[in-house]
């Protein structure tokens, strides 16, 4: 598997020094959301500087109104186009919104048929879609292929690849796990982002939250995934000063290579660690 850093993680900081804090923790690379750092530059260049940092292995195209950038449909192909450019192998977007009334996107979501050939130029870039949160009191979830077996059947009927998001799910099902494999059996699985859930709190630190996330990365350890698996952390859960920062993201990426490690004891008791933060 290859242990990758989502720049959403540390958004606060420039763009630059979090490409540099994910080389020095000893990340694999990074997954590059497109922000407002993209409004108005030669988005190529941009992206081949911070090339030079660290390798980016996806892009989350926008999930907000950028400059240059166009709707939500627009913004998937420019991002599909950076790619390719840069030779980044994959370009990961949300579903549209049922409650945000994104009704030219949602029509235009089910009118490709074969999404790696007409979105993804013939395969040369991996198109990815993400689960997404349930989210309120009430629990609502306001995308549309929120159900995961739908999702998976219109993945598949489409020819779609997936981000698995385990906070996403895990804020409707806390026990995600029977969830995963249902995703996972689909052969579908590219990227899956990695953070607990708790308390109606996304994106928390593994410990932090409700989920199992040390039984589902043993689970994982015991598949044939070889993909990238994404920490996505708010920047919040992290302390101040970017050395604690740095330390913290020593720790977690420790934990990951220990529990996603092939060689681990597969007959240890599962548990939960939570990972301690510096300066909290």
């Amino acid at each position: 598997m290859i242990l990758s850093l989502s720049t959403g993680s540390l958004f606060t900081l420039p763009l630059q020094r979090v490409f540099e804090l994910a080389t020095e923790a000893g990340f694999e690379g990074v997954e590059l959301i497109i922000n407002q750092d993209f409004q108005r530059v030669n988005a190529v260049k941009l992206v081949r500087s911070l090339q030079e940092i660290a390798t980016i292995h996806s892009i989350h195209s926008p999930f907000m109104a950028l400059d240059g950038w166009g709707g939500p449909i627009d913004s998937i192909k420019i991002s599909v186009a950076l790619a390719a450019e840069c030779n980044i192998p994959l370009v990961n977007f949300h579903p549209p919104s049922w409650m945000g009334m994104e009704i030219g996107f949602w029509r235009w979501l089910y009118s490709i048929h074969d999404y790696q050939r007409e979105i993804g130029l013939n395969g040369q870039v991996a198109i990815t879609m993400e689960n997404m949160p349930w989210v309120g009191k009430w629990k609502i979830n306001p995308n549309i292929l929120s159900n995961t077996q739908r999702m998976v059947d219109f993945i598949r009927d489409h020819n779609l690849y997936m981000t698995f998001d385990c906070t996403h799910i895990g804020s409707g099902k806390t026990d995600f796990i029977n969830d995963f494999f249902i995703c996972y059996d689909s052969d579908r699985i590219m990227n899956i982002h990695f953070s607990d859930y708790g308390q109606g709190r996304e994106h928390l630190l593994p410990g932090h939250g409700i989920l199992p996330l040390t039984r589902f990365l043993n689970h994982l350890r015991n598949t044939k995934y070889q993909s990238t698996v994404t920490l996505e952390l708010d920047p919040h859960e992290f302390p101040k000063g970017e050395h604690n920062i740095l330390e913290n993201l020593k720790e977690i990426l420790l934990y990951l290579r220990t529990e996603t490690d092939p060689d681990a004891n597969p007959h240890r008791e599962y548990f939960q660690e939570t990972i301690q933060v510096p300066g909290k």
